[in-house]
Order: C-alpha cells, then structure tokens, then sequence
C-alpha cells in the first residue's frame, strides 16, 4: 500500500465515522408522516431558521461527509 492510499484510506474512514456519528445524532422526524398530507413545520421560528441551529449544522455535516465519503471512496478506487 503506498503512502497516498494510506493517506486517503485514512480520510475514508474519518468520513466515514463523521457519517455515522451525524446520523446518529439526528432526531428522527415526526413530521414524516403528516408532510405527506400537506401538514409542515416549516412555518414555526425554529423551522424558518433551521439552518442556523443545530440540526440544521448537523444536517450540512451529515451531507458534507456523505458527499466527502463517496467522494474518497472513488478516488481510493482509481488510485
């Protein structure tokens, strides 16, 4: 294994525990069902603003680390 697969097998798995621990921290959705029907909680102060809290952080780092985590694991393949 060279130094570069090291380095990004590395990387793939602290994307890859970013990943988990971010999905894990997530509250589940009870609005999940209701949404369907038209029903949102979008209209509340937290919902309008849900990108500066901290589901909204959570939200963004659990994205980030799936593209980065894909991402890696493509590069990792072609190197």
């Amino acid at each position: 294994m060279t130094t570069v697969q090291t380095i990004f097998t590395i990387l793939l798995l602290i994307s890859s525990l970013t990943l988990i621990v971010s999905v894990l921290l997530q509250k589940g959705d009870a609005d999940g069902i209701s949404a369907l029907g038209g029903g949102s909680s979008s209209d509340s102060f937290f919902g309008k603003n849900k990108g500066k809290s901290a589901e909204g952080r959570l939200a963004v780092l659990t994205k980030g680390s799936a593209i980065a985590f894909v991402v890696l694991g493509l590069v990792l393949i072609l190197v």
